[in-house]
């Protein structure tokens, strides 16, 4: 569903292209595929690049606890941009653009780190080899198998080191195939997740080191096009409950403030199978009061931190808050849009339900709106 970099990307990619005569015939989004209904996915294959299409990301969110009950959540992303599909082999010629995201949210610490990174493709510094199973950005990477995945990424003040293991199989976002963000052919995106990965490894903040442990989310998507021109934001969810069930959820705004009926979920139930739900079967509505807000003190933007979730359907009702209020990312190649850990409580069918999950929300900072010192 993640789109928030992709104006920058573009961007980028036109520079390239036109900086390279023989990439312009070919630098077009009408050279790249659409996501559409009927896709066949498999795997391993995948879980790795997708050249036909222009844009694809790689999204991995976790929450993770150390032995002496420090909490943490984190966040590692590899975006990849299309800019030509011209048959140029030559090492250094620009097919794609590359940024990451890596971020650390020190929940007891009540501090928040982030990073980011952009790169061209060429020989060792940005792409995925389906060969070897990875996927990177400089030293930060995914290596990925179907049974185990191993995250790597060094930053200055902070660095982790994770093992996730799927505990079920990979889940197909939307109808057919398709997760479709809007009415018409291409606004759509072709989106799997792996949504419960029992997580192990090491966190390092300023020299000291955790060993943790908790659970991932891992979200793929690779398309061309995909938002409607209306469309100026979402807000997006995923919640992993302690009773083995999953959530993921988004609502796509409009510049009236109108909901787009294309908005929509998945419910995954504890053996892994999937329902899917449409903007009819829930209501995801931010809390009003003044203590539910946060504003920003980099972007002056104004977030809702506390949402309550409605599913008739399912007879659940969810209350969204977060433990750090400040997990906006403020960096120099993109949108500015707050991302970070929250706690879910709430019920089914008069039964308590408890969890946690990853809330992001878009749209908020105004597009060009500078970032202050903090």
């Amino acid at each position: 569903m993640r789109n928030k970099c992709i104006a920058l990307l573009l961007l980028l990619g036109a520079v390239c292209a036109t900086s390279q005569d023989r990439a312009a015939p070919n630098q077009s989004a009408k050279s790249y595929k659409i996501a559409q209904a009927g896709y066949t996915y498999e795997f391993p294959r995948d879980y790795f690049n997708h050249e036909d299409f222009q844009t694809e990301w790689w999204y991995y969110t976790g929450h993770l606890k150390s032995s002496n009950g420090r909490r943490f959540g984190y966040e590692l992303t590899f975006f990849r941009q299309g800019v030509s599909r011209a048959d140029n082999s030559h090492p250094w010629f620009v097919h794609d653009v590359w940024m990451a995201h890596l971020a650390l949210s020190d929940i007891n610490g009540q501090h928040f780190y982030n990073e980011e990174r952009l790169n061209r493709t060429g020989p060792g510094v940005a792409g995925v080899d389906s060969q070897t199973g990875i996927v990177w950005n400089g030293n930060w990477q995914a290596h990925i198998a179907e049974h185990e995945e191993d995250l790597r990424g060094i930053a200055g003040k902070f660095s982790i080191a994770l093992k996730l293991i799927p505990k079920k199989p990979p889940t197909i976002e939307g109808p057919n195939g398709v997760s479709q963000k809007a009415e018409g052919a291409g606004h759509a995106s072709q989106y799997f997740s792996l949504t419960r990965l029992t997580t192990s490894g090491s966190i390092d903040i300023d020299g000291k080191a955790y060993q943790v442990g908790g659970t991932s989310w891992m979200d793929h998507e690779f398309f061309t096009g995909s938002m409607a021109a209306a469309e100026t934001g979402w807000d997006w969810l995923s919640v992993q409950l302690e009773e083995g069930t999953e959530l993921m959820l988004y609502r796509l705004r409009h510049a009236d403030g109108t909901i787009d009926p294309y908005s929509s979920g998945t419910y995954i139930d504890a053996t892994g199978k999937s329902l899917f739900l449409s903007a009819k079967d829930f209501a995801m509505i931010p809390v009003s009061d003044s203590e539910s807000k946060w504003l920003s003190p980099a972007t002056k933007a104004s977030y809702p931190l506390h949402w309550h979730v409605s599913i008739p359907r399912l007879n659940m009702e969810l209350d969204v808050t977060t433990p750090l209020k400040d997990q906006e990312l403020t960096g120099n190649f993109g949108p500015s849009y707050w991302e970070g850990a929250i706690d879910v409580r709430g019920q089914r069918s008069q039964s308590p339900l408890s969890g946690v999950g990853y809330l992001e929300m878009t749209g908020y900072a105004k597009a060009g709106q500078p970032v202050l010192p903090r």
